[in-house]
């Protein structure tokens, strides 16, 4: 009575439930590697940010890609702000999701070299080609905490680095970029100011990252197993209901083929 398994019909049912086993698990795999990568991204994020600030120059230098293990970590620098070389970012978004710029400016460090910070978000003015509306940094010498990040690119961010953007705005915060804009060397990464905060209407500081969520990666991998599982007992639920409807129809031909008695 299991014949009809070798059916083409159930032949090709059968095969679509053996892709389905394996891409379902590799799938919930998949949700929990980002799981673990997303509680490694938490604690690693928790810990420098409560890690007591070091001088930023210990940590990157020219030209330095600033490592994973690195970003976000509690940084200090002392210097002058270049606010003649100041640049507006483009496209990004405050506290509460209000579209505008990031205010960068370059510090001067005792030793000639520059480290760029990113002060905070402001809004844009009537004119989006315009140069926003700046609160002045700071005049004199001055010393800044923040979190240290990684240049941003194309690749990492996902934004496009356009070209022919109006006077000092630019897309991306690149220290190489800078680095031809100013002519003199730049530490490799950026600051993203936490200390000292703006005196009134200064850039709105950039809030903290959320290193609490977890996502819901795990559940998405517990739910892509149990479909997983979920498609062998349905193939055998199927098998059975088929095979006790053959036995029916079966019965029921004989019955009608036995002779009716006088």
């Amino acid at each position: 009575m299991y014949r009809f398994v070798l059916t083409r019909q159930w032949v090709c049912l059968t095969l679509v439930a053996l892709v389905l086993i394996p891409v379902m698990i590799k799938l919930g795999f998949w949700q929990y590697h980002r799981h673990v990568h997303r509680v490694a991204q938490n604690e690693l994020i928790a810990a420098n940010l409560g890690a007591k600030p070091v001088p930023v120059a210990e940590v990157t230098s020219p030209g330095h890609e600033v490592p994973r293990e690195d970003v976000w970590r509690a940084v200090t620098a002392t210097g002058t702000y270049d606010t003649a070389h100041e640049v507006a970012v483009r496209m990004r978004t405050s506290n509460n999701d209000k579209v505008g710029f990031h205010v960068v400016t370059p510090l001067v460090l005792g030793d000639g070299r520059v480290v760029l910070v990113d002060r905070g978000w402001v809004p844009g003015g009537d004119d989006p080609r315009a140069y926003p509306p700046v609160p002045a940094a700071p005049s004199g010498e001055v010393t800044v905490t923040g979190r240290l990040k990684a240049d941003e690119t194309s690749d990492g961010s996902g934004i496009k680095d356009r070209k022919g953007l109006p006077d000092r705005q630019v897309m991306l915060i690149n220290s190489a970029q800078q680095t031809e804009y100013l002519g003199r060397p730049v530490l490799g990464g950026y600051m993203e100011l936490t200390a000292p905060a703006p005196a009134g209407d200064g850039p709105e500081i950039i809030a903290e990252p959320d290193h609490d969520s977890i996502g819901a990666h795990m559940a998405y991998a517990v739910q892509w197993w149990l479909f997983a599982s979920a498609v062998p007992v349905g193939w055998l639920v199927l098998v059975r209901r088929e095979k006790r409807d053959r036995e029916e129809a079966a019965a029921k031909a004989a019955v009608e083929a036995e002779p009716a008695t006088a």
